[in-house]
């Protein structure tokens, strides 16, 4: 039986999931967190769909022997390919992931031109094709895949010129053009200063990771499972890495 105190586990394939973790930490501040990167497999994007879910399967193991309430996906690309076989395997357990904010920025854009960047397995995964084919015939929509982008985040190098030449390549043909950017890796929302620079104001930015954690919040409401602290925030890595540690903690908003 879970119990209130229980923390929370929250994953990703390195440290672009502290993006989820930063709306997690703001709406649900006194919960425990053990935040997990595995950036000694990252990227995810560039593995096969099974690769990923072994990944994730094997490390959902490992955390939820530990004692977990909850299991946050902070991973669009480990949510398209394992989401459904851990809420199979896990089905007592409460399981969120992620997924690309294409609702909300079609809901805003009616008949919009909308943009969606994202990793090449999260944008060819039944998941997000399901969700795409709900929006495609009312939407103008561009498919960004973006391979590169989170080995910059995880290197923290986002907001370099080698990641502003990467953006620009990938972006500068839709300044101007695009009503809404969905950044479908939680690692893209660090590279938003970039992003703004090349695109203009003239197109807003969705990233998934605070449905994400409302979701959360309302699961932990329904199974009676909130804890009223104090808070706590574990961080670890499957790299052995003080570097990666702080590079997380920092991105995480927690020094």
């Amino acid at each position: 039986m879970n119990r209130r105190s229980d923390p929370i586990a929250v994953f990703d394939s390195g440290v672009g999931g502290t993006s989820v973790l930063r709306h997690l930490l703001r709406i649900l501040p006194n919960e425990r967190y053990i935040y997990f990167g595995d950036s000694a497999n990252a990227p995810y994007g560039t593995k096969t769909t099974e690769q990923v879910r072994e990944l994730v399967l094997d490390l959902a193991r490992r955390l939820t022997a530990r004692g977990i309430k909850a299991l946050v996906v902070a991973c669009n690309t480990a949510t398209g390919a394992a989401i459904e076989a851990l809420r199979t395997q896990y089905p007592q357990l409460i399981v969120v992931g992620v997924e690309p904010a294409l609702k909300p920025a079609a809901d805003k854009y009616p008949g919009g031109h909308i943009g969606v960047m994202a990793t090449p397995v999260t944008l060819e995964g039944e998941k997000f094709r399901r969700l795409l084919d709900r929006f495609a015939a009312d939407h103008k929509i561009t498919l960004l895949p973006a391979p590169g982008l989170a080995d910059l985040v995880e290197a923290g190098k986002q907001d370099s010129p080698e990641g502003e030449a990467l953006l620009k390549a990938l972006l500068s043909a839709y300044a101007g053009k695009l009503d809404a950017l969905v950044l479908g890796c939680t690692h893209y929302p660090f590279a938003t200063a970039a992003i703004r620079r090349i695109l203009g104001d003239g197109t807003e930015l969705f990233d998934g990771g605070e449905g994400t954690a409302a979701q959360t919040r309302r699961w932990l409401e329904t199974k009676d499972l909130l804890y009223q602290g104090p808070g706590q925030v574990l961080v670890e890595n499957s790299l052995d890495s003080p570097e990666i540690i702080h590079l997380t903690r920092k991105l995480a908003g927690l020094e």
